[in-house]
């Protein structure tokens, strides 16, 4: 993993973002990355170990800059997390994720390119290194919504998992051209889409 910062350290990462968000981890070449970066290769092993570890590298700095960015947001909100129901949290994270796409659209694209890794061995190792899995961190979301009661009693916890995840994965395969991605669009549409859950599965 990287130990310390160099001349070319942006020009690389910004090279090795422009490839993993073009192509997928295995299509994804390293030799591209460090010409694209103009450095050498003894410059790049000096820092990072291998494709891999510089791809770690990467998709952790996402999620600290991202998670950073949402904590700071959220400060602004009057209402406690205690205080707002599932659906409202969902509109609050989707705004914030929005913004967040439009100030960092390279790390956004990066976390989609991730998702489709799924199945991979390098998503179980990301996953491993990143922590907590967002499918698991939803499911508590859920079920802590489940006990105070913000879904209907009679619809079972693994249905409601089951429908929201789907929901979320498949969000930018329902809106997914180039004006959907405009903030404003993006926020109507997200908006739009809580609500779709919030009165077909809320109280």
């Amino acid at each position: 993993m990287k130990e310390k910062s160099f001349e070319r350290e942006k020009e690389l990462l910004e090279a090795a973002l422009d490839e993993f968000i073009a192509k997928s981890y295995e299509e994804a070449s390293l030799n591209n990355i460090i010409k694209n970066a103009r450095i050498s290769k003894g410059t790049f092993y000096y820092h990072f170990k291998d494709k891999q570890s510089l791809y770690l590298y990467l998709l952790e700095h996402s999620v600290k800059t991202k998670w950073e960015f949402i904590n700071n947001s959220i400060k602004g909100y009057i209402k406690s997390d205690e205080e707002r129901d599932i659906f409202e949290n969902f509109k609050l994270q989707a705004r914030i994720g929005a913004k967040f796409a439009t100030i960092f659209p390279k790390y956004h694209m990066l976390s989609r390119m991730f998702t489709k890794e799924k199945g991979n061995k390098i998503y179980e190792v990301a996953k491993d290194v990143l922590g907590k899995d967002k499918d698991e961190l939803l499911e508590e979301m859920i079920y802590d919504a489940v006990d105070k009661e913000n879904f209907r009693k009679e619809l079972p916890k693994d249905f409601i998992v089951k429908i929201i995840r789907h929901l979320f994965t498949n969000f930018y395969e329902i809106f997914n051209t180039e004006e959907d991605f405009k903030l404003e669009i993006m926020l109507r549409n997200l908006d739009n889409y809580v609500d779709f859950m919030k009165y077909g599965l809320g109280k």
